[in-house]
């Protein structure tokens, strides 16, 4: 069987630790401010989590791009140098048009060097939702899988991987354009907490209000109660936007309601903290495929 890499993105969220233990390896997008422009790092190279998120409720806004053509060019010769095909596993098409310029340095790629796969699986999610599907494919790869059946298998399951959060406010999603919503959830009413959801198309979707911000925690554990499938099986993923003291709330609330292997906690990395704002809380699991898609 032919050898292949599993390549990601920033807003994969995988931290160096689930990196090396999964052999996983990353193209890099950018953020700005001030007119000064940033490797989007998933190991916060530039600048500590806690201060970036500090920048953003200094005021600052923060902009991001997609990752640059030639990250993509240089990766996906490199590979096809050392004879390895490649299995990109990218953000979600709806969040994203990252996966679009990956599909155009493929052709490209593909005209020199004919006789290796490039394969890209559109996420529809993000985070470590998208994380999480890099995980299953590194496993997938370990016990033996080709680069063709772990890419069907994604293809087949990736709407299965759900997302349940919420949001301090939605202005950072609103002005970012990354979120689905009625007029009604911009009126920023007071104490109102939108809950979101990852739909079909993976955009993300805002479709519920609950009542204050212990209210809206303890929603998305119930939510996650009754969509989860084969629970015992299954490491939860909570990611947070320096805000862990509410990400350890919801897995311990988890952990009392819900019987699986582990909760796992990180934080929202620079690119998809940049679109959600401080104080977001998301949590991703298993359930049945996706069918939503918000109006």
């Amino acid at each position: 069987m032919k050898d292949y890499i599993i390549l990601t993105d920033s807003t994969a969220d995988l931290c160096k630790e689930l990196r090396e233990q999964y052999n996983i390896d990353y193209v890099a997008m950018n953020v700005t401010y001030d007119e000064k422009e940033f490797k989007a790092s998933l190991d916060w190279e530039e600048f500590k989590a806690n201060e970036f998120y500090d920048l953003m409720r200094d005021g600052k806004r923060i902009k991001t791009t997609q990752v640059p053509f030639n990250s993509y060019l240089d990766k996906f010769t490199q590979c096809a140098k050392n004879n390895l095909d490649v299995l990109y596993i990218s953000c979600s098409s709806a969040l994203s048009g990252s996966v679009n310029v990956a599909r155009t340095v493929k052709d490209e790629v593909l005209e020199k060097y004919p006789n290796i796969k490039i394969n890209i699986v559109d996420s529809l999610i993000s985070s470590l939702g998208q994380g999480s599907l890099v995980i299953k494919a590194s496993i997938l790869k370990q016990e033996g899988k080709t680069i063709g059946e772990v890419t069907e298998y994604l293809e087949e399951n990736k709407l299965k991987t759900q997302q349940i959060a919420t949001v301090e406010n939605l202005e950072y999603l609103r002005r970012a354009g990354r979120i689905k919503a009625t007029k009604a959830f911009f009126g920023n009413l007071f104490g109102v907490k939108p809950i979101i959801m990852s739909d079909a198309i993976g955009q993300n979707y805002a479709f519920k209000k609950i009542k204050g911000r212990r209210s809206s925690l303890l929603y998305l554990v119930e939510y996650l109660k009754e969509n989860i499938v084969n629970s015992e099986e299954q490491t939860i993923y909570i990611t947070h936007a320096d805000s862990y003291e509410d990400a350890l709330f919801v897995k311990e609330h988890i952990e009392k309601e819900v019987k699986c292997k582990k909760v796992f906690i990180d934080y929202i990395g620079p690119i998809v903290g940049a679109s959600v704002g401080p104080g977001t809380i998301i949590v991703f699991y298993q359930g049945e495929k996706v069918t939503i898609v918000g109006e």
